[in-house]
């Protein structure tokens, strides 16, 4: 009788290990390998499952196209974007937010972010000319004062309440038609389509700039663990090696020991981060982001941050909402699923792994990027269907970086030639600056117009006396604009300048017409990029503990001068629109600065170093001059000390990249007779080099 009771139980524990294992495991395998295409999609299981993914974000020619979809159901209240939102208010003036100032007492994170808000392009100091009000409540109390009502509130009509942290007021209780900006919001009050989720920041995340993303190599190390588990109080469990002094439910026998307080070492060192749904692991999020390691949230109640905008399909694994959570937890279940992951193409974990470290450094890494992303995805909606689309939001380098107001066509950009297999068009536009006294120059006024490429000439005339009356007769039109005497004035988005390409030239600087067309051929193969003459390099002054850099001629440079470059057009729409006032300040103020800022700018971009070309003799015979100026210098000027570090500090990080490449025409030698070469002046040693 009790071998009979013991054949009972044992038959019974057996059954229910397979159903568990059946109902439990299966789906996850489903989910976490990808399965074979099949005319239709499963039953209940989400559309993504069965997409097509890239094989890396790079090949941005398989993305697949906007599809419109339904608006989102709304949550939590009836206020919607066309309820509570007038956007006649926006029309007029374009997308601009007015910051309502500190009142009590609050933190130095809490000032420096409104200073931030303040600074950038986004500001007005007037609440009648805003299309947006903010409110940020203070970080440092323990709660924002529900009753809060400012000045201009209007029952929050046109109101933003940003809360970097999970808000303890109920909304209803006080927000009216404001919408929220809340870190890991629930999604049974979050109101999709009028909130915006952000993600659940730390208190020590940097204000601007950031850490870069941690992942080395996009194979797994031989020392990391295929998995990791986050818990509630942000450390990860590595199990695998140590599964029954650390059960998968969370809950280690072991002592963890103290709490770390260096970010990094809060990283998991995984391929796959599990996250459990609650909202307290919510903060793992970011940290599984900044490692690489592809999160599989399992079944999430918090929103996923940016959700309105960014496709998670791309860079995380999401269970089926009808996954029991326990049944995952099971030690049967986790030998499955480590065995299904564990066999996941490696294209396909590839490509996961590229598009956490995009969406890291494009959106997470700084608390301005967390900020300026809402302010865009509001801008996005007040545009409507003129928005960016999604391939923007969800490819290098980000939407941050492509302006809606500059074109909503990926092909109108320099990011994304290369990887559509197309190339910039064939005309370039020169664009000579005059910033001093003196006449036309018309030796180089005519090299540059005889380059069949050249498609016109603008020269900006800055100087303090009258324009010239006569003007040398070119092939190609001639036009002349008058600026404002600010260095800045060379890097405005005119709207004469009818090609992408341009070719910045300062009035001293000298080239020949074969220069001008290698150059611009080089260009053409690296559209992202600034192609020059003239070469700085940046290093870190050990004596000072600063950054420096210098004009001399060394095997390694990181910046071309714009004295003359090409570069694209879209980067005068960036430098104007975007550049904080205090680094367009500083441009005005210190004109040997321009150069570096737009420097700068294109490697803050394209994360690349400039290329540069040869020139056959010496192209500048003095430095840039302030409006105003004496003559010029006989030699290059290199900009002052503390610029770079006044930048690096805007920037909160150095985006300079050092190269030891230069492209030169002599290096390809072809097998015809000198007449017949096509760049043959320039492998003539004319004069000093550069």
């Amino acid at each position: 009788m009790q071998l009979w009771r013991r054949k009972f139980l044992w038959l019974a524990l057996s059954a229910s290990w397979i159903l568990l294992i059946f109902l439990g495991v299966f789906p996850l395998l489903r989910l976490a390998v990808p399965p074979r295409p099949q005319p239709g999609h499963p039953n209940g299981w989400p559309h993504w499952l069965d997409a097509p993914l890239l094989r890396s974000f790079f090949q941005l020619e398989e993305l697949p196209e906007d599809a419109p979809q339904p608006p989102p159901a709304s949550h939590g209240g009836s206020c919607s974007w066309g309820t509570c939102f007038d956007t006649s208010k926006c029309r007029g003036n374009g997308f601009k937010v007015f910051v309502y100032p500190a009142t009590g007492q609050t933190s130095e994170v809490h000032h420096r972010i409104l200073a931030s808000l303040k600074a950038s392009h986004y500001h007005t100091p007037s609440p009648s000319d805003a299309c947006l009000l903010l409110l940020l409540p203070s970080l440092d109390s323990p709660a924002p004062a529900c009753s809060l009502q400012p000045l201009h509130w209007n029952r929050g009509r046109n109101h933003l309440v940003l809360n970097l942290h999970p808000a303890p007021c109920p909304r209803a209780s006080w927000l009216g038609q404001a919408m929220v900006a809340e870190a890991s919001p629930m999604v049974d009050t979050f109101r999709p389509g009028f909130d915006v989720a952000l993600p659940h920041l730390p208190e020590a995340h940097p204000l601007r700039g950031g850490v870069p993303g941690q992942l080395q190599q996009y194979s797994p190390h031989p020392g990391a663990a295929l998995v990791a588990l986050a818990n509630e109080k942000g450390r990860w469990y590595m199990p695998g090696t140590h599964t029954s002094a650390c059960p998968w439910n969370g809950h280690c026998e072991q002592d963890p020991g103290p709490e770390k307080t260096h970010p990094g070492d809060m990283l998991p060192n995984a391929t796959f981060c599990l996250i459990p749904g609650h909202r307290p692991e919510a903060s793992s999020f970011l940290q599984a982001l900044q490692a690489g390691c592809i999160p599989v949230l399992l079944s999430p109640l918090w929103e996923l941050p940016f959700s309105e905008v960014i496709d998670w399909t791309k860079a995380a694994i999401l269970a089926d909402k009808r996954l029991p959570l326990q049944a995952f937890f099971c030690f049967p279940s986790v030998l499955q699923v480590l065995a299904a992951l564990q066999e996941m193409p490696r294209e396909r974990v590839l490509t996961l792994r590229q598009q956490t470290q995009f969406l890291w450094d494009a959106y997470f890494s700084s608390v301005e990027k967390v900020i300026h992303t809402t302010l865009e995805i509001i801008q996005d909606r007040i545009f409507g269907t003129s928005a960016r689309p999604s391939l923007l939001w969800n490819s290098p380098p980000g939407a941050l970086l492509a302006l809606p107001t500059f074109s909503m066509s990926p092909q109108d950009f320099p990011f994304y030639h290369l990887q559509r297999g197309s190339r910039p068009e064939g005309r370039f536009s020169a664009l000579i600056w005059m910033g001093g006294p003196g006449h036309p120059p018309l030796k180089l006024i005519q090299a540059v117009a005889g380059s069949q490429h050249c498609a016109q000439i603008m020269v900006l005339w800055s100087g303090e006396r009258p324009l010239p009356s006569q003007w040398p007769e070119t092939t190609v039109p001639l036009t002349v604009i008058e600026g404002r005497r600010k260095t800045s004035d060379r890097f405005f988005p005119y709207s004469a300048i009818n090609t992408n390409t341009i070719l910045s030239l300062d009035a001293h600087s000298s080239l020949s017409t074969s220069e001008v067309d290698f150059a611009f051929m080089v260009w053409q193969s690296f559209p992202e990029r600034m192609v020059g003459f003239l070469t700085w390099s940046h290093f870190w002054d050990e004596a000072r503990g600063g950054w420096g850099y210098t004009a001399e001629m060394t095997n390694e440079f990181s910046m071309v001068l714009t004295t003359a470059a090409f570069y694209h057009r879209y980067y005068h729409t960036l430098f104007t629109h975007t550049l904080s006032k205090p680094l367009r300040t500083l441009a005005d103020e210190a004109p040997t600065c321009a150069d570096v800022l737009m420097n700068f700018l294109v490697a803050a971009v394209t994360k690349l170093p400039p290329i540069k070309v040869p020139c056959s003799k010496q192209h500048q015979e003095g430095a840039p001059l302030s409006p105003g100026g004496t003559g010029p210098r006989p030699e290059p000027q290199s900009p002052p000390r503390d610029c770079i570090n006044q930048m690096v500090a805007e920037f909160g990080y150095m985006p300079l990249v050092s190269s030891h490449l230069r492209l030169d025409p002599v290096l390809f030698k072809d097998p015809v007779s000198v007449q017949r070469k096509k760049y043959r002046s320039l492998e003539k040693p004319q004069g000093k080099g550069c």
